[in-house]
């Protein structure tokens, strides 16, 4: 979502203070309303556009900003505060919320989760699907990977590789995991 806003506001993305700066006054709203969920930032929903392939694309020059990621940390705690949340994101577990009552890092193969990918952006994950998205996703993961240890358990975080699982098994392999490590 920031990223995003940078982008419409046309943010030089490789101006960290600019970005942090940004950081700092984004309008963004978390719709939290499980029957009406969705990120909007001052009056736009972007809940889509988020994950378009303009954004995509430029994402890890915000995410991997440090001061962007204090602001953001600090804004994501604020809202997960007092428990009873579902938070997900590549360091979730590790950085925002370490203490969570329950913690599971969902993984995937890079094929599996470059054929998912392919589906959401092309609509389909035959190879030239996937060989269109392969560099954002790839270099996604790399870039990222310098700030956040993002496909590594930290102690007390169960793993569930979704790998073969299709969303409903996905789903269900959560659903069982959660009694087991709720308080």
């Amino acid at each position: 979502a920031l990223t995003w806003w940078c982008l419409q506001q046309g943010v030089d993305l490789a101006d960290t203070h600019a970005v942090a700066d940004a950081a700092a006054r984004v309008p963004l709203t978390m719709r939290t309303d499980p029957d009406a969920p969705g990120v909007v930032v001052g009056e736009t929903d972007v809940s889509e556009e988020i994950r378009s392939t303009r954004i995509s694309e430029s994402v890890s020059a915000v995410a991997t900003n440090l001061g962007v990621r204090d602001e953001l940390v600090r804004r994501q705690r604020a809202i997960i505060a007092g428990g009873g949340w579902v938070a997900e994101g590549r360091d979730i577990t590790t950085v925002v919320a370490p203490d969570a009552d329950v913690r599971l890092l969902l993984l995937a193969r890079e094929d599996a989760r470059l054929a998912r990918r392919a589906r959401d952006v092309h609509g389909a994950a035959d190879a030239d699907a996937v060989a269109a998205t392969r560099d954002q996703v790839v270099r996604r993961d790399a870039q990222d990977s310098t700030v956040a240890a993002f496909t590594e358990a930290a102690p007390g975080v169960a793993v569930i590789d979704s790998s073969d699982l299709t969303v409903d098994e996905t789903v269900d392999a959560v659903l069982r995991l959660v009694p087991e490590r709720a308080p």
